[in-house]
């Protein structure tokens, strides 16, 4: 008679084994995207070269360069959304051009899968999937206003409000309003002191070196940030200062202690459109990537590519 004990275990095994299988292995694999159309951005590599990429796998190298993967998953959802939005609208202005984007920060970092599976190495398929989720959870959706593809600006970190565009760049897009955005003080780079010797200070900006540095604000946005300042009697714009002094932002303050100046800097970036840490703490208490997205795009709609 056959043992009932041994029966009950292997028909226990046939049941199980699948499910280990499944666990185990499947959960490491890749999420693979499978397009029946798909558009392709035409994207100029830093080694000159012009690469076709589908849409949406360009998405998730712009995240993988734009956005750290242990954001909240809203935050990179709404990342996602706005990178695609954004590079949509550079098709359309570059249709008769050779290329759509750059892959550097004039546009969006974009990185391939070759160069993120030679960073991540072991946490390659791990991360490689949390983007994808993001994209997957989103595909195929980009932000208007009037039924017109928006600019979808970004950038990493707000001094507490955005920017209004046209202090800014000089556009005004109804949609690139100041907003409050109080929690990116959860920013690692939220705030900076930076401190140069006179002679460091004086040769960066290329000046004629003074014992003393005078500086008075000439103009600011409604929200703090300089626009224009003078130093020594000679006036520099502010963007100039950010660029030469290594500056995160142009909300900063100079000041002079005895032979060393110091810098106080506040935000990362040029503050328009949405806060990337902004939308990671929106995500962490309970915002969706719609809300977020409509919360630093003023009066939009989100839409699907058909």
């Amino acid at each position: 008679m056959i043992n009932l004990k041994k029966v009950l275990l292997f028909s226990l095994l046939i049941i199980l084994i699948p499910i280990l299988i499944v666990n185990i292995f499947i959960k490491n694999e890749e999420i693979k995207f499978e397009y029946s159309e798909n558009m392709n951005v035409r994207v100029k590599r830093s080694n000159g070269n012009i690469d076709k990429v589908p849409l949406e796998d360009y998405v998730v190298g712009v995240l993988a360069g734009e956005m750290p993967t242990s954001f909240h998953i809203e935050a990179l959802k709404a990342q996602a959304v706005a990178a695609r939005t954004y590079v949509m609208k550079k098709m359309e202005y570059n249709i008769n051009n050779d290329y759509d984007v750059v892959d550097t920060v004039m546009n969006q970092v974009y990185l391939d899968n070759n160069y993120l599976k030679d960073t991540w190495k072991d946490e390659y398929v791990n991360k490689i999937n949390i983007l994808k989720k993001a994209v997957l959870e989103t595909y195929s959706e980009y932000i208007t206003y009037n039924d017109e593809i928006i600019e979808a600006l970004y950038f990493f970190t707000s001094t507490g409000k955005t920017e209004n565009c046209k202090e800014i760049f000089e556009s005004d897009l109804p949609y690139l309003k100041s907003v409050d955005s109080t929690w990116d003080n959860i920013s690692p780079v939220y705030q900076e002191s930076k401190y140069f010797t006179l002679n460091e200070f004086y040769q960066k900006l290329k000046m004629e070196y003074n014992s003393k540095v005078e500086v008075t604000y000439l103009n600011k946005t409604s929200t703090g940030r300089i626009k224009n300042l003078k130093i020594n009697n000679i006036i520099k714009n502010a963007s100039e200062i950010t660029t030469n002094l290594g500056l995160r932002s142009t909300y900063f303050n100079i000041s002079q202690i005895n032979n060393i100046i110091k810098i106080d800097t506040k935000g990362y970036g040029h503050g328009v459109g949405m806060s990337q840490y902004g939308a990671e703490a929106m995500g962490k208490i309970g915002y969706s990537y719609d809300q977020i997205i409509k919360y630093y795009y003023q009066g939009v709609e989100i839409k699907k590519i058909v």
